[in-house]
């Protein structure tokens, strides 16, 4: 008899295969007392050194098959693995606790990854998964235990685990991985992120992957979360049948590359991608995507040991204005801080780093690398249609002071000869409620806002989406979103400007109806989800999804705006 375990649909698509059961290495560690330091030392050296042979092996793979941002998360897993502090920390708790070094590289690493942990931040979440994964590979070098070889598969499988590493998921060959599930994880996760980009259907956060055995037959519905255990022919003949009509729709989205994202009554918007690096920008071509709504600089400053010169950002940025060919690129300043680390950037540790010291803040704080990067991007801004975004505004005040160093800049370059396009819009992200709420003051002084409702939400309401135990209260559908949102856009429009969004609520198929009677002007999301948000577009009237605003707002909870939207406007 078939059983069904339910998670978050992570990765759209259907998949039929059987389970391989991705089994950890057996890494328990025991505490011996020694008093041969430096024979420990030397093991750890040597045990570092073999995990920098693997890692460099898998950045190179991960540079070849997935480009440079996924290559990234290899190069930050070097620097962690070559991190002084938390190399001289190990040597020393095995010096002065007269340990071996496995416990030791066991306690300072977990040391670590709880402190990163406790910064209610996904950000840091991930910076802790980092650590971990880096941690496990010196430790099973150090325990002579060997990782499974992912690459080595050479059958159509569905992976089954705890949770995928990032070291695991750049190993994942689409050819025979045909789709994975795992217990933990959520939509904003590597694996999770990494599993759209290759486009394999991904189930996340089951709870419960790991009950299937390995060779159970499995089906991973990336449409609905569900994940159906050793099904029935006829269940399998079922989803064969969704597969085939998944397969046919993908296909008739891809004929929408070239055509205009407009409702059926003629309303038009922009579909926009977000992007990390200037490699992204062919899947944002290939999928017909009509600007870039967010460009995430922080992608330049991290994975290294030194901030990027302005020669190197000046590079990306012309890269990317010049292979958009004159369509909007929406740059965002540096979004980093106390909740982003950067190693050759020392930062105070705070309590809440989420709420503290980062971005826009850090940036008029820090001018000089603000004014590095302004440089950078104006003076590439006459090789395409550029829009500056600042991050984290909080007061009319840090727009006004950033704008000014922007103009400053901009005077700066003008007088030593360099050409700047006298087009630029200057914008901001709408990611704190108080700019919500002071939409129609910031309106008067902005170009465009961009609304960031990842963190919108989780501000609004308090709530921190990684932590499970609160987890249903990041509720983009909630009505107190939605009056923010509607909030934002009315201002902006009362102004003649525009108004865009570039969380992930952008992408959401329940939240796209609202959003076009919203008024939103253009929608930014992955570039593997504008074919589908263009087709779900055309089949929407403008006309009546602004009569349905009304109503919706007199809602009490997302669950009844979930239910109306699917009701009325997603039963085609």
């Amino acid at each position: 008899m078939s059983s069904i375990i339910q998670g978050i649909a992570a990765s759209a698509g259907i998949a039929i295969a059987k389970a391989f059961t991705l089994q950890a290495p057996n890494l328990t560690v025991e505490k011996h007392t020694t008093t041969e330091a430096a024979s420990e030392h030397t093991r750890l050296d040597d045990a570092l050194a073999a995990s920098t042979v693997d890692l460099e092996k898998i950045k190179d793979r991960a540079l070849t098959e997935f480009g440079e941002e996924q290559a990234a998360i290899f190069q930050a897993h070097l620097l962690v693995l070559n991190d002084p502090d938390w190399i001289s920390q190990v040597k020393d708790y095995v010096s002065n606790e007269q340990v071996n070094a496995e416990f030791a590289v066991q306690t300072v690493s977990q040391t670590f990854i709880d402190l990163f942990e406790a910064m209610d931040n996904e950000y840091m979440r991930e910076r802790a998964a980092d650590i971990r994964d880096v941690a496990k590979r010196v430790l099973a070098h150090l325990l002579g235990e060997r990782f499974v070889d992912l690459t080595a598969i050479d059958e159509q499988v569905i992976i089954v685990a705890e949770d995928l590493t990032p070291s695991d998921t750049a190993q994942l060959n689409k050819d025979f991985v045909q789709g994975f599930t795992t217990d933990i994880g959520g939509r904003t996760s590597h694996s999770a992120i990494l599993a759209r980009t290759l486009e394999i259907p991904a189930v996340v956060g089951t709870k419960e992957a790991t009950t299937i055995k390995h060779g159970d037959t499995v089906i991973v519905d990336g449409l609905t979360g569900q994940v159906i255990v050793n099904p029935t022919e006829a269940e399998i003949a079922t989803y064969r049948e969704k597969q085939t009509q998944y397969s046919a729709q993908k296909a008739e989205w891809a004929k929408l590359a070239h055509e205009p994202s407009q409702s059926a009554d003629g309303h038009h918007v922009e579909l926009a991608a977000n992007i990390g690096t200037p490699e992204d920008i062919t899947a944002v071509l290939e999928y017909g995507g009509e600007g870039v709504g967010l460009y995430r600089t922080e992608f330049l400053y991290m994975g290294r040991d030194a901030l990027p010169t302005e020669e190197e950002q000046f590079e990306a940025y012309k890269a990317v204005l010049e292979k958009m060919d004159g369509k909007p690129v929406v740059v965002r300043t540096l979004d980093i801080g106390g909740d982003k680390e950067l190693p050759y950037l020392p930062l105070p540790h705070e309590m809440n780093p989420f709420l503290g010291y980062r971005a826009i803040r850090l940036c008029l704080d820090e001018q000089t690398i603000f004014r590095t990067q302004l440089r950078a991007l104006l003076r590439a801004s006459v090789y395409g249609n550029l829009k500056v975004m600042f991050p984290m505004i909080a007061t009319v005040n840090e727009f006004r002071q950033a704008k000014a160093v922007l103009l400053d800049v901009k005077a700066e370059l003008q007088q030593e000869g360099i050409k700047v396009s006298e087009t630029i819009e200057i914008g901001m992200m709408v990611e704190i409620p108080s700019s919500a709420v002071m939409a129609d003051i910031f309106a008067k002084e902005v170009d465009f806002f961009s609304i960031g409702t990842n963190d919108l939400i989780q501000y609004t309401m308090a709530a921190d989406r990684m932590n499970e135990r609160v987890s249903y209260l990041y509720q983009p559908y909630n009505p107190a979103i939605l009056k923010l949102v509607q909030m934002v856009i009315d201002a902006a429009h009362k102004e003649g400007k525009w108004a865009g969004m570039c969380g992930e609520m952008a992408g959401d198929e329940v939240a796209l109806p609202i959003l076009l009677g919203l008024g939103l002007d253009e929608f930014s999301m992955s570039a593997t989800s504008i074919l589908r948000a263009r087709s779900q577009l055309k089949q929407l009237s403008r006309e009546q999804t602004q009569a349905a605003i009304a109503e919706i707002m007199t809602m009490a909870t997302a669950d009844e705006v979930e239910a109306y939207v699917r009701e009325h406007f997603m039963t085609k």
